[in-house]
């Protein structure tokens, strides 16, 4: 396959560094409006815990987005949207990289290596494409095909070890691994992309739908009084969480009794999250009782935790130009971060590049 000299010497190099990128972390969310209490605790609240140990990079995936369309307004306010809860949340753009994906356009070029490199039989078995595309997937995009060659390129181009996901993301982090695996293996550069480990955090990893306790909480579900929405106020979410759906049975002393309860389960995991607490600890305290007592501690939890979340988003998504130079710091040092891993790509490659 001809010399491997200089390859190896960026290998080398490469792997010196993996110490250094294994405490690496990059995580992204899709800019489709309506953030909810479920994108809150399953996914961005872990972040604000993360960046205290790790270096982070925190992505609004609008690459990701537009595998749907999307109508440019919406997307360039529900951009900023995301980014005012993440900053509004805790992440700090001064010790993090918080930008938008599309500002980085070394995501796009190794999304299309990674497109060589892997497989239509590995593609095909991704349930998640399946879902998304239903009975007429002759009519989905080829975009929402390839995306999780998208969400491996998001990782593998900062080459970091770890990746903060919800159960539903761990076969595209599978794939992730197997892309990488087999650049390594093809190309005679083993160790150059690491193995990528996910972190699965919390109590709340999957928050469910506050009408229907065996589906995920969504964005797109018609109605509104499924989810709690960041922006809502106090008032909203206390009467949406009046209004969820329970049973008439007593709330469970126990974890075992949740069997077939659905809406129990999800209503006593979410006050865990929002209290810290374990579900054995919030069953100890509440195992027993009704659920209108219940869910006036859930809704009291809930706006204490979330109305300065919600006060903070309002206050930067008032200055949308301070949230853009935020994001066009954060896609800077996003490129720098990632230009080297890139350089190193073309020449394993064997792209002619200028001396």
């Amino acid at each position: 396959k001809g010399d491997k000299s200089g390859v190896s010497s960026i290998n080398r190099g490469l792997v010196m560094a993996r110490e250094l990128t294994m405490n690496r972390i990059f995580s992204g969310v899709q800019p489709t409006g309506n953030l909810h209490l479920g994108n809150y605790l399953g996914a961005i609240r872990n972040w604000v815990q993360l960046q205290a140990d790790y270096e982070c990079i925190f992505c609004v995936v609008d690459l990701h987005a537009i595998t749907a369309w999307q109508e440019p307004e919406e997307l360039t306010a529900n951009t900023r949207e995301v980014a005012a809860a993440m900053i509004a949340s805790g992440i700090d753009p001064k010790d993090n990289i918080i930008c938008n994906q599309s500002q980085v356009s070394n995501h796009a070029e190794l999304a299309w290596i990674f497109n060589c490199v892997a497989r239509l039989g590995w593609l095909n078995r991704m349930t998640q494409f399946k879902e998304k595309a239903g009975k007429d997937r002759e009519r989905a995009s080829a975009g929402l095909f390839v995306y999780p060659n998208l969400m491996a390129a998001d990782i593998l181009a900062y080459r970091a070890g770890h990746v903060p996901v919800g159960e539903d993301q761990k076969q595209h982090l599978e794939l992730a691994n197997d892309i990488g695996e087999k650049f390594n293996h093809d190309w005679e550069v083993p160790g150059f992309f690491p193995e990528i480990e996910p972190l699965i955090l919390g109590e709340a990893t999957r928050v469910m739908s506050l009408r229907d306790g065996t589906k995920k909480m969504s964005k797109s579900d018609p109605s509104d009084m499924s989810r709690i929405n960041l922006t809502d106020d106090a008032d909203q979410i206390a009467q949406k969480i009046r209004k969820a759906k329970t049973d008439p049975e007593p709330l469970p002393e126990t974890a075992a009794g949740f069997e077939g309860r659905p809406e129990a389960r999800n209503l006593v995991t979410i006050y865990a999250a929002l209290t810290d607490s374990t579900t054995a600890q919030v069953l100890g305290e509440v195992g027993g009782s009704g659920f209108g007592d219940f869910k006036k501690k859930l809704a009291d939890a809930a706006v204490a935790h979330l109305s300065p979340i919600t006060s903070e988003m309002n206050r930067l998504l008032a200055d949308p130009a301070e949230i853009d130079r935020t994001l066009f710091k954060g896609g800077e040092k996003a490129r720098a971060m990632s230009a080297p891993v890139l350089a190193s790509v073309r020449e394993i490659l064997g792209f002619v590049q200028p001396g």
